[in-house]
Formats: C-alpha cells, structure tokens, sequence
C-alpha cells in the first residue's frame, strides 16, 4: 500500500472519505444492473406492441429503438470501467494520488469486499 497508512496523517482525500465512495460504489453496482434490464425490457415492450399491432413502419421503428436500447445498456454497464481507466491514467502521474485512488477504486468497484483497501479505509473513516 505504500505511504497510505490507516490512522496517519498521509491519507488522500479518497482514503478519508472512504465510506462515502463505498456507498456510490453500492449505488452504481444496483444503476449498473438495473438500468440495462429496465432499457432492454421497454424496448422488449415496444416491440411486443408493434408486433401485435402489425404495422411493418412501427416493427421497424421498434427494432430500431430496441437496438439503440441494447447498445445504451452496454454503454451504461460499462462507464464506470472507463471512467476507472482514464482516472487510473491520471494519477499515474503521481505516485501519492495513485495509492490514494486505488482507494477510491477499491471503494467504487469493490465495495462489499471485506478484505479490500475500501473496507479498511471506510472502518477507519466512521
């Protein structure tokens, strides 16, 4: 873990606020799986009423709007992931804010981990 110690004066903003980036981490675990499911069964819906009504236009229309719907989803699954990368890239160029964001990262895409950096850093921070 390098400089960031538990309990010492060194720690980043990130390892001090590391219960507040364990609960965004559980907010974007649930926004990350719900949306998609709900943006592929509208458009599962959609479809499902333009096929009933059986109008080619609305049929089209509707696969349409469910492909749109399906690449949003993975798009949407998948920001936090680069989100993490470029600010991985960031601090890359400063050994102190690299250590203090693996925290953050720890917190965001492993927040219920109970022998993860957030889980240490969080218990400290309450």
């Amino acid at each position: 873990m390098g400089d960031i110690v538990p309990g010492s004066e060194t720690l980043g903003f990130c390892a001090n606020t590391a219960n507040i980036w364990q609960i965004v981490g559980i907010a974007l675990l649930i926004f990350k799986i719900v949306i998609p499911i709900l943006l592929i069964i509208w458009g599962m819906l959609d479809l499902g009423r333009a096929v009933i009504a059986s109008k080619d236009d609305e049929v089209k229309k509707s696969v349409k709007s469910l492909a749109m719907r399906a690449v949003s989803a993975v798009v949407i699954f998948f920001i936090p992931t680069i989100v993490s990368l470029v600010v991985g890239l960031i601090s890359n160029f400063n050994e102190s804010a690299k250590e203090d964001w693996e925290v953050c990262r720890s917190c965001i895409t492993n927040p219920n981990d109970p022998s993860g950096d957030c889980a240490i850093y969080a218990e400290q921070a309450w």
